[in-house]
């Protein structure tokens, strides 16, 4: 994994980690969690084409 790949992953858990615990159960964790791995998923090569690394 390439340092940008991993410094992005790294924020994106960062910050899921420090609002999971508000969002009350174990299911809405996960949905949260699901939702967001997709979403970074589709935003990295957009955001990796802006920056152009």
């Amino acid at each position: 994994m390439d340092p940008f790949t991993l410094t992005f992953y790294a924020i994106v858990c960062g910050i899921l980690s420090a609002i999971a615990p508000n969002l009350g159960g174990i299911a809405p964790r996960l949905i949260t969690g699901a939702v967001v791995g997709v979403v970074a998923a589709a935003a990295l090569p957009f955001l990796r084409g802006m920056i152009g690394a």
